[in-house]
Order: C-alpha cells, then sequence, then structure tokens
C-alpha cells in the first residue's frame, strides 16, 4: 500500500508541476504532439503535423479580397490565415511510407516539427522504407534534411519526372524570377542529396510505386504534381497534396486558383476532377493544407462542395 501511494503521489506531484508550468506560461502556449491515427483496411495512416504557417491568403487567392475575407468571416476566420502543412506516414504492416515530410528549415518558426511529430508517433527515421512526394514545394520536401544531413537514410524517395525536370534544372534556377529563386533553391538542398546517394527515384504517369500505393498524375500547381491513392481491402484514402489550399473558399467555390500554381488553369481543371472523384466514391481525402489532420470526406453541396472532417476517436 505504501508503495501505491507513494506513485499516485509522485504522479499528483507531476500534474501540479506540469499544472504549474503552464499557469506560468512555460508550457502553456505549446500543443500536443501533432499526429493522428486512423486505420484503413489492413493499413495504419497517421497524420504528422509539422506546424502551421500563416499566409495572406486574400492577396493569394485569385478573387476579390473582400470576398475572401467575407467567405473567411462565415467560418469565424480571417486573412491572413493559419495553415496546416500536413504529411502522411502509410504503414502496411511490411513497409513504412511517407508521403510528404513537411518544411524542415525552410520556413520559418512555426513550422519544421514534422521530425519530432514522427518520433512522437512512435517512428524513428531511419524506419521510413519509402517516401512519397506530391511536389517538389519546400513545404513538402524540406523535411527531408536536418543540418545538412538526410534525415532518412533507409529510404528511397520518389517523384515524378516532371517536377524533378523543374525544379532540379539549375538552367531553370537561374532564369527563374529572383522571388521565385527560393523554391528551387529549396527543393534542390533536399533532393540532390537523396540523388547522389540513388536513394532518388523518378516516375511516369500511373505506376504503382509500392504495393497498395497507385500514382495518380495531377500537373497543374507544379508540372509533375501528384496524387496518390492508398488502397487496402477495398478502401481508399486519396492524399492530393495541394489540390487546394484554403478551405473555406475552394471547397465552396473549387474555380478560385491561387498564386502558387505554376499553371492555373489546369490545376483548377485537376482540382475539380479530384473532388468529383473523391465526393462520387466517397473515398478518404487527406489535404496537406486542410486543418490537422486534414483527412475526410466530400460531399457535393450546390456548386461546390461541403468537407465533413473525420470524426475523431480514441480507437483503431
Amino acid at each position: 500500500m505504501k508503495q501505491v501511494l507513494t506513485t499516485v503521489g509522485v504522479i499528483v506531484s507531476l500534474t501540479l508541476s506540469s499544472t504549474v508550468a503552464a499557469m506560468d506560461g512555460s508550457e502553456g502556449d505549446k500543443q500536443a504532439p501533432g499526429f493522428y491515427r486512423m486505420t484503413l483496411g489492413d493499413f495504419k495512416v497517421t497524420a504528422i503535423s509539422d506546424g502551421t504557417v500563416t499566409l495572406p491568403v486574400h492577396d493569394l487567392l485569385h478573387m476579390d479580397a473582400d470576398a475572401v475575407q467575407q467567405r473567411l468571416a462565415e467560418d469565424f476566420l480571417a486573412s491572413p490565415l493559419e495553415t496546416s502543412v500536413n504529411g502522411y506516414l502509410v504503414d502496411t504492416g511490411e513497409q513504412q511510407i511517407l508521403i510528404d515530410t513537411g518544411a524542415g528549415s525552410l520556413f520559418g518558426p512555426t513550422l519544421g516539427f514534422f521530425r519530432d511529430n514522427l518520433w512522437m508517433a512512435g517512428y524513428k527515421p531511419e524506419d521510413i522504407d519509402v517516401i512519397l512526394i506530391t511536389h517538389m514545394h519546400p513545404d513538402h520536401v524540406g523535411g527531408l534534411m536536418h543540418d545538412g544531413e538526410k534525415v532518412f537514410s533507409q529510404a528511397t524517395v520518389y517523384v515524378d519526372a516532371d517536377d524533378a525536370d523543374f525544379w532540379l534544372s539549375e538552367a531553370n534556377l537561374n532564369a527563374a524570377a529572383e522571388s521565385d529563386k527560393g523554391f528551387f533553391q529549396g527543393a534542390q538542398a533536399s533532393l540532390l542529396p537523396y540523388r547522389d546517394s540513388n536513394q532518388l527515384v523518378t516516375f511516369a504517369d500511373g505506376d504503382e510505386l509500392v504495393s497498395g500505393v497507385t500514382v495518380n498524375p495531377t500537373p497543374g500547381h507544379t508540372p509533375g504534381h501528384s496524387v496518390y491513392h492508398v488502397e487496402s481491402q477495398g478502401e481508399t484514402l486519396v492524399v492530393w497534396g495541394d489540390i487546394m489550399h484554403v478551405a473555406s473558399v475552394q471547397f465552396e467555390d473549387p474555380t478560385v486558383t491561387i498564386a502558387f500554381d505554376t499553371n492555373s488553369e489546369q490545376a483548377l481543371a485537376q482540382r475539380q476532377r479530384i473532388f468529383e472523384e473523391v465526393a462520387e466514391q466517397g473515398y478518404w481525402a487527406a489535404g496537406a493544407h486542410v486543418a490537422f489532420p486534414g483527412i475526410g470526406h466530400l460531399r457535393e453541396e450546390e456548386q461546390g462542395y461541403r468537407w465533413v472532417p473525420i470524426n475523431y476517436s480514441t480507437q483503431l
């Protein structure tokens, strides 16, 4: 009994210490570790948060700025908008597959938590076998590197050949506007070390890269933007990368494009196609910039769609 009481006392003491720390502000500004799990057939899928970034979406969306603010206000939001950056881990039981890796050190201090949250979810970087990149913007590839070293020493990284040809080109970097050079530099700093060690593989249209995961080319946001269909036991999760960025605007009106697109017309067509497929088939969807964990379903509504987020569960 004495041992039990001592143990309880330690727990109470630790709890009180944490409470005091929260009250004095030393821990009160931190969220819980950013991961969330779901099952997909025989697979286990874990959403991994890299953090958030605040974006002036009223200036970035190709829509009247006042109209953007009005749409956001309907959801009790405003621009600049705190925007999630999510990646996803697919554990098939035989392989651990990452889809995107967050920003690493390529953005500011509110991003770059992907590696830590992966650890908190119970996985070490060296556990990862395969990394599938939706596209080579810095908030999706920056987490491949840390302090000049490869984070995922055992992984093979897959990326669309068109994206690799575009972003890893020294000629394209030199020809880019000064404001765009950072995109090329971030991609090259993140991917070239993997290419140099023969850990980078490029793919073409419709390849099944690993068992249960098929690539769906969706060029537009970038020249080789890719969506991944993860399938197990008749269930499908569509990991769509940057098919969209601002939920309060682009679900209701998928025709609204954003300044980040390499080709806005193509990006629009791909968004409409993917939205229609996900809604009609009842697939799960996972979005890099939908509020964490970014997993849910789409339902057709009037001229657009309604996002139905996953119901929080403590059980798998």
